[in-house]
């Protein structure tokens, strides 16, 4: 297949590369490609004439959305509803990436798919979840895959936050104990999206985090176990670490579409990691 990868240089998109290299791949980036150019980006695609996209591109600094609404909302809103305009026009068929953050993050239970979203706190939620129905709504053949606490090779992530804060200058790192969520590698959404590509009768709204739960804290412990690095942990509260961007004491994303189309399930979070921190560290 011909695939145009948007925001393909990013942590995604760079894992992407690696599991779909069988296919013809499109490496839709700035400043070739821009996804706020209606025009320009139809244009590029009716000439790259692919069989798929997968949408990647997204303002995905959560503080920095909070002080540059405008921006947010024109890549993450109006940049998926002119990549979705374009693939109905052309009848490409798209797979788009949200996230945990299109919730309120106050049920105490994972969300699944047909929880109403649209609650975000966040200007990131809120902008995302504007994109998730720009896509809903112009283009019929498509798939969102919400992922969310995502790690991938080359970062950023937490997990290369944390690796590089324990270098030995710091005897116990505070670590947030109140948030709970799905620790994702990139490796494990990129395979699903591989599954996704293979089944073109699919549609509508997956969830794509792994399987299993965690607080950043326990997250912490775990990539620390791994990488065999003796570092204390003191869990805090979030109230703790103020930011400009409320964080969801709720991340967790239950994958009941996966089960319903009979598609396998995502890794356990646990095994995910111990296969990233073997290649990446």
């Amino acid at each position: 297949m011909k695939i145009v990868i948007t925001g393909g240089k990013g942590m995604l998109g760079r894992t992407l590369q690696q599991v779909l290299a069988s296919h013809e791949l499109v490496i839709a980036d700035l400043p070739d490609w821009d996804i706020t150019d209606a025009a320009g980006f139809e244009a590029k695609l009716q000439e790259a004439h692919p069989d798929a996209v997968i949408h990647c591109a997204a303002m995905t600094a959560v503080d920095k959305c909070e002080t540059e609404q405008d921006l947010a909302y024109k890549l993450n809103a109006v940049g998926s509803l002119n990549v979705a305009v374009a693939c109905q026009r052309q009848g490409v068929r798209l797979l788009a990436i949200s996230t945990d953050y299109v919730f309120g993050g106050e049920l105490d239970r994972p969300y699944h798919e047909f929880d109403v979203a649209g609650g975000a706190h966040t200007v990131y939620g809120a902008s995302k979840f504007a994109g998730e129905e720009m896509i809903r709504r112009h283009c019929l053949n498509h798939v969102i895959c919400r992922i969310s606490w995502l790690y991938g090779s080359g970062g950023p992530s937490f997990v290369h936050a944390m690796m590089n804060l324990a270098d030995g200058t710091r005897p116990v790192l505070k670590v947030v104990a109140d948030q709970h969520g799905n620790p994702t590698s990139t490796l494990a959404v990129a395979r699903h999206l591989a599954l996704f590509l293979e089944h073109p009768e699919l549609a509508g709204t997956f969830h794509l985090t792994c399987e299993g739960e965690a607080t950043w804290a326990e997250f912490a412990t775990e990539i620390f176990r791994l990488a065999g690095k003796n570092q204390a942990i003191q869990p805090c509260t979030t109230a703790e670490f103020p930011r400009p961007a409320p964080r969801p004491l709720n991340s967790r994303l239950e994958k009941r579409m996966l089960r319903l189309c009979g598609l396998p399930p995502m890794p356990d979070w646990h095994d995910a990691l111990a296969e990233f921190m073997k290649l990446e560290f």
